[in-house]
C-alpha cells in the first residue's frame, strides 16, 4: 500500500541536477540504496542522499494492484526517491511509471539485472542488445514530469560501452548509473567491477554518471571518485552487510540489526524481508554460531527477531569488553563484507572448471569406448574399468618413506 501522497518537502522540486549540486556542497558523497522502505530508512538515517526502490515488474506493476498494494509502500520522509522497473514493452512501462509519479522523483529503467529470470523475462541486462527496443522505452517516457533515468552493465568492449551510454543520454536520459561488470559477471564469476570503463562513460557523456561496483568500505567511496570521476556511487552488496559505511562506521551486528527492527515497528514489511536483511548483516557470525543461525531461521514474529538478536548481543558485547572473549582482527560479529575474487581469480576458476569437465569427458569417451568393444552395458563397462585401474595401482612397486620404512598401506603411501 502507498503510504503517502505528498512529496516530502525538501525535494518537492528536486532535480537530478540538484541532488549532485547539494551532495557537493555539503561535502558528502552521493550515494544510493535499493531496498524496502525500512532498510531505506534506516540508511537515510546514516548517510545515504538518494534511495532506490526494489526492481518492480512494470506489467505486474500496471496490471495488479495487489502487486503495487504489497510492494511499493513509501512516507513522506522517503525522499528523494527513485522508482525502477523491468520492463520490454513500451506502453506498459509508461502506465506503470505514470502511478508512481506522485511519490517519486525519478524513473530509472533497470538494464542491468543479470539473474536469470531476467533472462527468462527478456528484461534488465538482457535487453542490453536491443537498442532500438531501450531507446524507443526512454523516449516514451520522456512524456512524464519526472526525469528519466537508466542503470546498465557494462560490455567487454570499452567503446561498446561509450556508445552504448551515448546512445542512452541522446534517447532521453538524464542519469546513468553505470555498474561495471559485465551480465556474466555473477555468482562464482562475479569478481571485480572496472571501473576504467565507468570512467570512459563519464568522459563521453554530458548528463551525470554514478558508479556502481566496488564500494565495501568507506574509504572506497573516495577512491572510486578519483578513478571514475562520477558525479556519485551507488553501493549494494557493501551497505546490506554494513548500513552504517557511508558513515565510516564499523559497528557489531547487532547495533543496525536492533535498530532496524525499530523501524520496521513503525514501518512494517514482510518477515522475509526482515530475515533475509538480518541474515546479510550476521552473515559471518551465522557460520560460527549456530545457536544465532538456529534462531534466526525459526523466529516469526518481530518480538523473535529482537531476542535472538539481543541475547546474541549479550554473549558477546560483555565477554569482549571485558577481554573474555580472544578477540580477532575483526570479530566475526562485527559489520564487514564478502569480498569477490579478482576477475584473474574468476578466471582462474573458470579454466579449472573447463579442465574438469574435459576430463569428464574424456572419461565418459573412454568408457563408451571399452563397452563397445567389450559388448557391455555403460554401468558394466565403468565397473570394470574401476576394477582395472584398482589393480594396476597395487600393483605398484611400494615406496619408502624418507624415515627408511616401507608403506604399509596405500592409504599412507608417498
Amino acid at each position: 500500500m502507498i503510504a503517502s501522497e505528498n512529496p516530502g518537502l525538501l525535494w518537492r522540486q528536486w532535480s537530478i541536477k540538484a541532488v549532485v549540486e547539494v551532495s557537493e556542497f555539503l561535502k558528502v558523497p552521493t550515494v544510493f540504496i535499493s531496498s524496502e522502505l525500512p532498510w531505506r530508512m534506516l540508511c537515510r538515517r546514516h548517510g545515504a542522499d538518494l534511495c532506490y526502490s526494489p526492481m518492480f515488474h512494470a506489467l505486474l506493476f500496471a496490471q495488479q494492484s495487489a502487486y503495487r498494494a504489497e510492494n511499493f509502500v513509501t512516507c513522506p520522509e522517503d525522499r528523494p526517491l527513485i522508482v525502477q522497473f523491468c520492463a520490454n514493452d513500451t506502453e506498459v512501462l509508461l502506465q506503470s511509471s505514470e502511478l508512481v509519479i506522485p511519490y517519486c522523483d525519478a524513473v530509472d529503467i533497470n538494464l542491468g539485472c543479470p539473474q536469470t529470470i531476467a533472462k527468462k523475462g527478456r528484461y534488465g541486462a538482457f535487453l542490453q542488445d536491443d537498442w532500438t527496443l531501450i531507446s524507443s522505452m526512454i523516449k516514451r517516457l520522456k512524456s512524464l514530469s519526472i526525469p528519466v533515468t537508466c542503470k546498465v552493465r557494462v560490455f567487454d568492449d570499452v567503446s561498446k560501452t561509450v556508445a552504448y551510454a551515448q546512445m542512452l543520454e541522446k534517447s532521453g536520459c538524464e542519469l546513468l548509473t553505470v555498474h561495471g561488470r559485465t551480465r556474466e559477471q555473477k555468482g562464482s564469476n562475479t569478481g571485480t567491477a572496472s571501473w576504467e570503463k565507468i570512467a570512459a562513460v563519464k568522459k563521453s557523456v554530458r548528463i551525470p554518471v554514478f558508479s556502481n561496483g566496488n564500494i565495501l568500505r568507506f574509504g572506497d567511496i573516495q577512491r572510486c571518485f578519483d578513478a571514475t570521476n562520477a558525479d556519485g556511487v551507488m553501493s549494494a552488496e557493501g551497505n546490506l552487510c554494513n548500513p552504517y559505511l557511508f558513515e565510516n562506521r564499523i559497528p557489531p551486528v547487532w547495533e543496525p540489526a536492533l535498530e532496524y527492527l525499530d523501524i520496521v515497528r513503525s514501518y512494517p514489511c514482510s518477515i522475509s524481508s526482515v530475515r533475509g536483511h538480518i541474515f546479510k548483516l550476521c552473515h559471518k557470525s551465522i557460520y560460527a554460531d549456530t545457536t544465532l543461525r538456529d534462531g534466526l531461521g525459526t523466529a516469526e514474529t518481530w518480538n523473535e527477531f529482537r531476542d535472538v538478536i539481543s541475547e546474541f548481543k549479550s554473549r558477546f558485547e560483555v565477554p569482549f569488553a571485558t577481554g573474555a572473549i580472544p578477540v580477532p582482527i575483526l570479530p566475526h560479529w562485527y559489520c564487514q563484507p564478502d569480498f569477490h575474487d579478482s576477475n584473474e581469480g574468476c578466471i582462474e576458476k573458470t579454466d579449472a572448471k573447463e579442465e574438469l569437465a574435459r576430463l569428464r569427458e574424456a572419461k565418459k569417451a573412454e568408457i563408451q569406448k571399452y563397452a563397445i568393444l567389450n559388448g557391455l552395458s555403460l554401468l558394466k563397462a565403468k565397473k570394470m574399468l574401476k576394477k582395472t585401474a584398482v589393480r594396476e595401482k597395487r600393483s605398484q612397486p611400494t615406496k619408502v618413506c624418507i624415515c627408511g620404512n616401507s608403506s604399509v598401506s596405500l592409504r599412507f603411501q608417498v
